[in-house]
């Protein structure tokens, strides 16, 4: 159980071994393609030359970490606010975790808890966080008690509505599919 998006084997080679880059991902994953979201903790590795950790990145000059997000092909369509973003996101891990974004779900004590700590996170509304706990649950085997039902019907077994449920080409379609889908119902609901 891992996250198979179709992007470099590399950058999903990231996502499964490092904590941090699956929450960045994550973190990334708002206004633009998922694939883009999810490889740029990969191409910001390969820009610093080396695996950052929340530590290094919640010191991180706060201009130099702006240049290496806007860095042609920018690693997200508001590389200022992002970068930001990222960087108030380590820091908070650093102060609450001591810097280890696995604690973020290894001692939450169950689905409630574990929603409410992703939630607390900047950048974090309810859907997003619910969407990050399916993700753990489906892809990554971080299965507190209730977990399903603190993701909402994104932890439902059988949905196709976000990145925690691609797992192939044709599940990636079925997502894109619901996410048209949701846009269109809520701009005919405007109407």
């Amino acid at each position: 159980m891992t996250l198979s998006l179709p992007i470099d084997p590399q950058a999903n080679e990231l996502l499964t071994r490092s904590p941090l880059a699956l929450l960045l991902g994550m973190v990334l994953d708002q206004q633009v393609p998922m694939e883009k979201a999810f490889s740029s903790p990969h191409v910001l590795a390969q820009r610093l030359g080396h695996e950052p950790d929340a530590r290094e990145l919640a010191g991180y000059d706060p201009e130099a970490l702006v240049e290496l997000f806007a860095r042609p092909p920018a690693l997200h369509r508001f590389p200022k606010a992002m970068a930001a973003r990222v960087q108030e996101v380590c820091r908070a891990l650093v102060e609450r975790y001591d810097g280890d974004p696995a604690r973020l779900w290894s001692e939450a004590s169950d689905g409630g808890e574990l929603l409410r700590r992703v939630g607390e996170l900047p950048g974090f509304g309810r859907q997003k966080a619910q969407i990050f706990v399916a993700l753990l649950g489906k892809r990554f085997g971080v299965t507190p008690a209730g977990w399903r039902e603190a993701a909402g019907s994104y932890g439902d077994a059988d949905a196709y509505r976000s990145v925690a449920d691609v797992t192939d080409p044709d599940s990636l379609r079925r997502v894109r599919e619901f996410k048209q889908r949701t846009k269109a119902e809520a701009k005919a609901a405007k109407g």
